[in-house]
């Protein structure tokens, strides 16, 4: 997955916080940046996180719209699935991660890793072998985990946008999020 820099990523916070396509000139208007940015600028930006896979383009009248290709929580997801893969000892990392949360968070991920209805003092009931947990990195099989909350489960393997073929990100490149293609303007 590519980096963001830092006007790539203040031209993704408007396109995430968005809740339908927006033009340039949108993007332009709502952006919150220390300095005033030409339209032409924005669309660069817009052009290159396209190219990138970020962002999906529309034609709409003389202007193109613009959408994010996936919720910043599934792009957030695979920049830590990507940045875990260059571990040397993935495990080491994991804990050391884990280590550095809020209690909260350690919580979230407690709920995220245990199946739907397990009592996690029951010693047999966090066993990997029982509870499903196969030698794929820590990933549960999801019919090992039936009735995961979808707000704290891992994400999924990285989208065609960001790591498949062009082909299949250029098969997706008609919907917003949540939008249906057919009915989209």
């Amino acid at each position: 997955m590519a980096r963001l820099g830092d006007l790539e990523r203040s031209v993704m916070d408007v396109l995430w916080s968005a809740d339908d396509w927006l033009t340039a000139r949108d993007v332009a208007a709502r952006l919150d940046h220390e300095r005033d940015l030409a339209y032409t600028t924005v669309l660069t930006v817009l052009e290159r996180l396209e190219r990138k896979g970020f962002v999906r383009r529309q034609r709409a009248a003389r202007a193109h719209r613009y959408a994010a290709t996936d919720s910043r929580e599934t792009v957030v997801a695979e920049a830590m699935l990507e940045a875990l893969g260059t571990a040397d000892d993935r495990g080491s990392a994991l804990v050391r991660f884990v280590g550095s949360v809020s209690a909260e968070e350690a919580e979230i991920l407690r709920r995220a890793l245990e199946p739907a209805g397990v009592d996690a003092t029951d010693p047999q009931a966090t066993d990997p072998q029982v509870i499903g947990l196969h030698s794929t990195g820590g990933h549960t099989d999801e019919a090992s985990a039936p009735g995961t909350d979808a707000s704290v489960t891992a994400a999924p393997p990285a989208t065609a946008a960001h790591g498949g073929s062009a082909a299949a990100a250029a098969d997706d490149s008609t919907g917003a999020p949540g939008d249906d293609p057919a009915t989209a303007p």
